[in-house]
């Protein structure tokens, strides 16, 4: 009996499969542009709470985290090769309940960084014409890169390496050309929340930035969800992770040092284009320099738009193809062989999520800042349940096959969940009612999950969990 369900799961997966295309250096793209659109907005608005100083220290704490995280979430891609990525470690670690809070975590993560960035593009649309509606705009950038993504994974990935090398290029420009006008008397004027000198106040600050300090490295993880289109993951995966959050973190210190140094920062600390409107202090509204930036600009923020919608459909694609979800979702093109069905899902919800002024603009934060705080809730919830998935696995399952080993095992895992957990606590205390609707929802799909037993029976057979 068992071997004949298993028959028929495994005449089921050939409608579920995705194409093994992408290289060492097109994952290196796809890490590093999920994220890249973070040097160029987002970050910022954690100056407003904790200065320029402050927002150092609070950068560079999450920096580590992010750093022994990735160094340590490596050895589960490079292990667990699968599109649903954290969703596929949590199950294999905690069974079906780990596997749902890690997969609806990250899908909160995936499906809400999107429209913030969107929102981002329209702002940046909107200096060079005016007569532009930023929303209009947004909800165009999801219907050219959605239809994108469906045409095929190989386009999108060598489409996502050439905008992200023109966003790296851009980021270099941005701090050559303000660094002229660079002076750290700018940078440290009132740099502790608002003082001059820092204070137990500062602390208070600190913490309240930690949403915008993570928006600097959000998604990186993304890359495991490419997995099952690597064409040999064991080696290019941890190439492409390592190399790729080196490069994120030296572009994010450059990038806030030199506009916060360019005039007065205080003026960037709440807007969504904050490089074109610090390269202003230096040459000037009508510069070509200006000009310049603003298009290449969107290059990183396309970058990342770009990569998060492959993101986030290939969550959602695993997580129906394993009947946490309607399977409708987990079809497959049968040209393009994209998952089409979920990468409009999530395009549906982030235009919405978009057009949504009055219902996600409260608690005196702007809409976007409130979208970045929600998914920055899924990428942290998603992060402590991996690393205590990678602990587990350790213990339950020593022979499993590991090309790559966490370095400094112990010690790194656990740092960067400690962190992790000192963050999630940080966020609920400064953000209450986000922290509570992200508590709805995952209280709302759990509800589905526990409704939907027999999707999960019924589901295809998952071959890289069944080793």
């Amino acid at each position: 009996m068992k071997s004949e369900s298993k028959s028929q799961h495994v005449g089921k997966v050939t409608h579920h499969e995705l194409k093994q295309t992408l290289g060492t250096w097109q994952l290196w793209g796809i890490a590093v542009g999920l994220v890249i659109s973070g040097e160029y907005f987002g970050w910022s608005y954690g100056w407003a709470s904790a200065g320029t100083l402050g927002f150092v220290f609070t950068a560079l704490f999450i920096a580590a985290m992010y750093t022994t995280f990735i160094f340590s979430f490596t050895e589960l891609t490079t292990s667990i090769p699968q599109a649903g990525g954290p969703f596929a470690y949590a199950r294999r670690a905690f069974g079906p309940t780990g596997g749902y809070i890690a997969g609806a975590a990250t899908l909160v993560e995936f499906v809400f960084a999107p429209p913030a960035i969107a929102l981002a593009i329209g702002a940046y649309l909107h200096v060079q014409f005016p007569g532009l509606e930023p929303k209009h705009a947004a909800m165009g950038a999801y219907l050219v890169f959605m239809a994108l993504n469906i045409v095929g994974v190989q386009i999108a990935a060598a489409f996502e390496l050439f905008v992200t090398v023109l966003a790296i290029f851009e980021l270099l420009v941005f701090m050559g050309v303000v660094s002229p006008g660079f002076q750290w008397a700018n940078f440290t004027k009132g740099g502790w929340a608002g003082a001059d000198t820092f204070t137990m106040g500062s602390f208070h600050g600190m913490f309240a930035a930690i949403p915008f300090a993570i928006w600097f490295f959000l998604a990186i993880e993304g890359v495991a969800m490419a997995a099952e289109e690597a064409k040999n993951p064991k080696r290019s995966i941890p190439i492409a992770y390592v190399t790729g959050i080196l490069t994120l973190v030296a572009l994010a210190i450059g990038v806030m040092v030199f506009a916060g140094a360019a005039g007065d920062w205080t003026k960037l600390s709440n807007i969504n284009d904050p490089l074109p409107q610090a390269m202003k202090y230096i040459v000037g509204e009508h510069s070509g320099w200006m000009h310049m930036l603003v298009w290449l600009g969107l290059f990183g923020l396309i970058a990342s738009f770009h990569g998060i919608i492959l993101g986030y459909s290939r969550q959602i694609f695993a997580l129906a193809r394993a009947g946490y979800l309607p399977e409708w979702l987990s079809k497959v093109h049968p040209r393009f062989k994209t998952p089409h069905r979920a990468i409009l899902a999530g395009g549906v919800i982030g235009i919405a999520a978009i057009y949504s002024d009055e219902l996600i603009q409260f608690a005196g934060q702007t809409l976007t800042a409130n979208i970045v705080t929600m998914s920055v809730f899924g990428a942290i919830v998603m992060y402590i349940i991996s690393m205590l998935a990678l602990f587990k696995l350790r213990r339950s399952e020593p022979d499993m096959e590991r090309p790559f080993r966490a370095p400094l095992f112990p010690f790194f895992p656990a740092f960067a969940l400690v962190a992790a957990v000192i963050s999630l606590a940080a966020m609920v205390y400064f953000n209450l009612l986000v922290a509570f609707i992200f508590a709805i929802f995952l209280v709302l799909g759990y509800v589905y999950f526990l409704l939907t037993r027999h999707q999960r029976e019924v589901a295809p057979a998952d071959a890289l969990l069944e080793e």
